[in-house]
Order: structure tokens, then sequence, then C-alpha cells
């Protein structure tokens, strides 16, 4: 591994972990030059995933922007980035357990509505009003009416 300092390409392992999720090897190594410190990460690489979009085309899985997605739903927003983070992670390990090589980007802006759902229903409009391409109020309030009447029924039952 080379020394993120010197470029020295000779280090020794000092310490090594599994991280807490159990899906990397967190190494902290010492370079031999310049007795620097640094950390590093080993994971299993991921087979890639291929997003099928609306109109057929074909592009790969992004994390970032199903992030960016949720940053502009959750802006001004009592959500965290901690909580951010989990959603995508959740959306993240659901695609890459249940899925194939592809996968649509329906049932990726479905995933994400269900967890904005338990977390916020302002950013759940948001998310909703642009992945479900909402031309008019009417499809506002429609929205607004259906997330209503499940959080009824839901509360309902308890």
């Amino acid at each position: 591994m080379q020394c993120p300092f010197c470029g020295n390409a000779e280090t020794k392992v000092t310490n090594s972990r599994q991280s807490a999720k159990g899906d990397s090897i967190r190494r902290r190594r010492e370079c031999l030059a310049c007795q620097e410190r640094f950390t590093t990460f080993e994971m299993v690489e991921q087979i890639p995933i291929i997003v099928v979009k609306r109109d057929g085309s074909r592009e790969p899985f992004e994390r970032p922007k199903i992030l960016a997605g949720v940053q502009r739903a959750c802006m001004k927003r009592p959500i965290s980035a901690a909580q951010m983070e989990q959603i995508i992670t959740a959306v993240e390990q659901n695609v890459f357990t249940t899925m194939d090589k592809e996968v649509p980007s329906s049932y990726i802006g479905e995933l994400v509505l269900r967890q904005l759902r338990s977390i916020d229903q302002v950013a759940y409009i948001r998310f909703a009003s642009v992945y479900r391409s909402f031309n008019n109020v009417q499809e506002f309030y429609d929205e607004v009416n259906s997330l209503i009447e499940r959080d009824k029924k839901e509360n309902s039952g308890k």
C-alpha cells in the first residue's frame, strides 16, 4: 500500500478490525519511511447494478445520485445527514440483495419513498413530486390525501 504522505510503497499494518456492519476491514497502517500513520478500508467489490430508466435507457447504479435526490427532498427539514445516509444505505442494501444485475428506477424510487415516509412527510411529498412527475396541484393534493389516509389506517390499528 502506497503511503499518502510520502509515496513510499513499504508500509506495515499495525491494526486490523472488521467494520461494525461486517462489510469491510479497517486497517491502520504505518509508513516505514516517514512513520506517518493512515487508515485503509478493504471491502468486497460489488457486482455492478444497472438501473433501467423509464425510457428504457440503462445506466450504472450511482449512490451519489440517489443521495442528491434525498438531500433535495430533505432540504430545510429536521433530518440529519446520518438519517439521510441511513436511507441511502437501506435502499442500496435492498437493491444489492434482492435484485439481479438490473433494477428498474421505479423500484429504487419506491424504496426511497418508503424510507422517507417513515421519517418526514414533507420530504416524502417533495421526493414524490419529482419522482412521480406531478404536473398540477391536484396531483399534490391526491398524494397528500393518500398519505393522510395511510396514516389514519396505520394509527387506527394501534
